[in-house]
Formats: C-alpha cells, sequence, structure tokens
C-alpha cells in the first residue's frame, strides 16, 4: 500500500481526505515525461507560452468561489478572504506575463557585418517547485508562472496541508491548453520529495517554506553531489518603526492588520514592532482596541474575521512562545478568555495577542511566530530602534511609519532586509524582486529579475568573415 498524505481540518480536527504519495516508481516516470515534454515545449516560443498563461488568468478568475473553499477547508483562512488569494495570483501572473517577452529576448552585444555577439536566455529543463501552505495559491505563482514563461517543464508539490490547491492551480493550466506533461503535480511525501530534489533529471529546486526545511534541501542537493541551483524563500521576523511623527490611527489600522491577517501565518507578517516612546501608549491603546475587534471562529462563517491556525502544533507554538515571554516579564494585554473564548488548548484556535514589556531575551521577539502575535517595544531613538531592527538572523522585509521620506530613506538604507516599506507593509510588489537577507531566503523571485533563476545565459560569439 502506498503512503498517503491525510489533510485535517484545523476547525474540526476531522480527516478531510487521504491522497496516495507516488511511488518511486510513479517519482521516475513523471520526470521523465517532463524532460520527454521539455524540447516541445521550448520551441513553442515566448509569445505562444504568454497566450496559454493569460487564458489561465482569465479561467482562474472564475474559480473564487473553489479557491475560497479550499482555502478555508484545508488550512483555515476564513472564506471571506478567498477572493484576496485570487486577485494576488491574478495580479502576480499578469504582471510576469507583461514583461516576459522583454525579460527573455536576447541580449544584443554587437551586431555589425563582420561580428555578432549576443546572450540567449535558455531554460533549464526539469524544475521541482515546492510551495508553502500559508498562501497556497500565492507561493505557487511566484515561481511556477516565470519558469513556464520560461520554457521549463514543472513539478509541483504543494505543502501536505493544502495538496488539493495545487491540483486546482494545475487543472486550470492544463485547461487554457499547457500540456499536461509540461507542468504535473507531485503528490510525495517527505522520502519521495527528497528523490525528486536528488533526481538527475531536476535541474533547479525552488522552495517556500521553513529554515529548518530549506537548509535540508541545500543538503539532500549537495548529499546529491550535482551541481543544479536552487532559490528558497524562508520565513521572517519582521519588524516595523513607528516614529513620532507618524499618523498613529493609519500606522496601528496597517501593522494590526500585517500582524493578524491569516492568523499571522505569513512570512513578511509584523511579528516585532518598534514604537518612539513620543508616541508608545496611544499607539499600544489603539492598537489593543482593535485587536479586541476581531472575530476568531469557523472560517465557513461570513462575519468572522480570524479562523484556526492551520495545524494543532503550529498553534502550540505559538502558545509555547507566549508562556515563554510572560515567564520573562512580557504583559498581555488582551484578555483572551473575555473577548476570545474559542481559544483553547488542544484547538488550533489562537486569539490575537498584543504583548508589551518585552525584550530581545525572549523568544517570541528573536524567532518565527508564525502566528497572531504582536509584541511591541518603547523605543528612544531610531539609532535604537535601528539596532534592534537589526538584532535578527531574518531579513524578509521591515516597514518605517513616518510622514518624513528622507528619514525614512536613511533608515530603510541601514536595514538589513531584501524589502523595506514606508507606510504599508504585509504586501509582495510583483514589479519588486521578492528576496531575503541572512536566513530569510536564497535568490529572488517576482520582477523581471524573478525570470533569471529560471534560465542559464548562453554566449553566442560570431566571426562573419574568416580573415
Amino acid at each position: 500500500m502506498p503512503n498517503v498524505i491525510s489533510v485535517v481540518s484545523p476547525a474540526t480536527q476531522k480527516v478531510l481526505f487521504d491522497i496516495p504519495c507516488l511511488s518511486p516508481q510513479d517519482i521516475d516516470d513523471r520526470v521523465q515525461k517532463a524532460n520527454a515534454a521539455f524540447p516541445g515545449w521550448r520551441k513553442e516560443g515566448v509569445a505562444k507560452r504568454i497566450k496559454l498563461m493569460d487564458r489561465f488568468c482569465e479561467l482562474f478568475a472564475e474559480k473564487k468561489e473553489q479557491v475560497a473553499e479550499s482555502i478555508a477547508s484545508q488550512m483555515g483562512r476564513p472564506k471571506r478572504y478567498g477572493g484576496g488569494e485570487v486577485n494576488g495570483v491574478l495580479e502576480r501572473a499578469r504582471y510576469m506575463i507583461s514583461v516576459a517577452e522583454e525579460s527573455l529576448r536576447d541580449e544584443i552585444i554587437e551586431d555589425q557585418p563582420k561580428v555578432k555577439r549576443f546572450l540567449r536566455k535558455e531554460p533549464l529543463g526539469a524544475v521541482f517547485i515546492i510551495a508553502a501552505w500559508n498562501y497556497p495559491f500565492m507561493t505557487i505563482v511566484n515561481n511556477l508562472i516565470p519558469a513556464l514563461l520560461a520554457g521549463n517543464c514543472v513539478l509541483l508539490k504543494q505543502s501536505p496541508q493544502t495538496p488539493k490547491c495545487a491540483d486546482i492551480f494545475v487543472d486550470t493550466l492544463h485547461e487554457a491548453g499547457v500540456p499536461k506533461d509540461v507542468v504535473q503535480v507531485v503528490h510525495v511525501d517527505d522520502q519521495g520529495a527528497n528523490a525528486l530534489v536528488q533526481h538527475p533529471g531536476i535541474q533547479f529546486v525552488n522552495f517556500t517554506g521553513s529554515v529548518a526545511v530549506g537548509k535540508k534541501i541545500r543538503q539532500s542537493i549537495g548529499d546529491s553531489q550535482r551541481l543544479i541551483g536552487s532559490a528558497m524563500e524562508l520565513g521572517g521576523k519582521d519588524p516595523a518603526y513607528v516614529l513620532s511623527d507618524s499618523n498613529i490611527d493609519y500606522a496601528v489600522e496597517n501593522i494590526v492588520d500585517g500582524a493578524f491577517f491569516n492568523s499571522g501565518q505569513c512570512c513578511c507578517s509584523i511579528e516585532r514592532c518598534y514604537v518612539h516612546a513620543d508616541v508608545y501608549d496611544a499607539f499600544v491603546e489603539k492598537a489593543v482596541a482593535l485587536t479586541q475587534k476581531y472575530v476568531l471562529g469557523d472560517p465557513n462563517d461570513e462575519n468572522v474575521t480570524l479562523g484556526p491556525m492551520a495545524n494543532i502544533r503550529f498553534a502550540e507554538n505559538v502558545r509555547s512562545q507566549l508562556d515563554d515571554a510572560v515567564t520573562k516579564g512580557a504583559t498581555l494585554m488582551v484578555d483572551t478568555k473575555k473577548y476570545f473564548p474559542q481559544d483553547k488548548p488542544g484547538t488550533s484556535f489562537v486569539a490575537p495577542q498584543i504583548l508589551t514589556n518585552v525584550n530581545h531575551s525572549m523568544t517570541i521577539m528573536k524567532e518565527e511566530t508564525f502566528g497572531p502575535v504582536l509584541g511591541i517595544m518603547r523605543v528612544e531613538s531610531d539609532e535604537e530602534a535601528i539596532k534592534l531592527m537589526n538584532d535578527s538572523n531574518y531579513g524578509l522585509t521591515a516597514s518605517i511609519w513616518t510622514s518624513n521620506p528622507d528619514k525614512a530613506m536613511d533608515i530603510g538604507d541601514r536595514i538589513e532586509t531584501g524589502t523595506w516599506f514606508m507606510n504599508r507593509c504585509d504586501y509582495i510588489d510583483p514589479a519588486l524582486a521578492w528576496v531575503g537577507a541572512k536566513e530569510s531566503g536564497l535568490g529572488f523571485s517576482m520582477s523581471k529579475q524573478g525570470f533569471m533563476q529560471f534560465v542559464r545565459p548562453k554566449s553566442f560569439h560570431m566571426k562573419l568573415v574568416q580573415s
């Protein structure tokens, strides 16, 4: 009997369905089919591939209800937000489609009667993409669409928390006319994923997930003694800094949303907040008041704004970090029993929580929480804020809240991060490279640069006369 992936409802803890894992022979067959399909897909040309991706966007836009239901049932995000995932996929896909021809065309160095020199961007072949459960469709689109546009074939593995999301995405590509062997879903366990990482028919590995798993994948590639590339987006511990001249109401509204949307299960959610002493008390008071207005409960309820976390073990990790912080002197500012009675140990329901009296001796201010928790620290100066923002092993995004663009630029330039925002947070702009510093990632996705991880430059140097 093959191993199976059992998907458990975060809300009810009941098994939703089982999916059989591919056998070693099945994995070999899928890789062989991808490599057999590669020459034909590569020859289709960018213009043809663009038309197919445009058609995918048209079809995917019609699937908002199906997408919302799949996310709510498998990972617990309220159905009311399902349309946002579709809109995010379309925004990112359409941008990458719009710059594909420009990004993938030959780069002419010299075109003279006697000499021609140019660079051609050649696809790699069969690539293995591992997507994450927290934004199950958007973590697919970031890499799969540019990989296909560049002429690669793709084997896609979704997290075992949300495998049906991969099926919906890839089925839509097939409906749009992409050949079935060009893009395939592979439902595999950890052993099967490792076999794909090390498979001689795979030319590149892309992973979105935790630092620990990312390092294991890198080690597996190394152990296979194969010279192939990899790119990884590995999460963060993203800081916000609120200056005394900021619009406090605006900053509170956006930072609280950036901390708690999707139950805080976002790689670029705000997990720690530094507030200038002049506005600290007002900020905390308003943040607590706004947090108490969230509605925790069944993700299928249209009134619910915060669903369960995707898995009990994720919820217990958050509770463990909260306990550690309180033991070390932190103060919980939200009365969960009064406002969020659904928050109970042994369940995936975790209330949004604001902590004060926090410091960097606490796990909750140093390690990724990936839950609906926001620690807020008082700071006396920009220098103190910058030091604390950089006191992290992660560096995905950071946000600066101020009315002074020059000050924002000065601070942003000094933050060790892949992206920094002024007066916004928790957003991926498809025209900008999504890149992590430190342990937040390796390589990049999105933007015109996002195609470069899926191609290799081939140099053409042609002397047209033999004299």
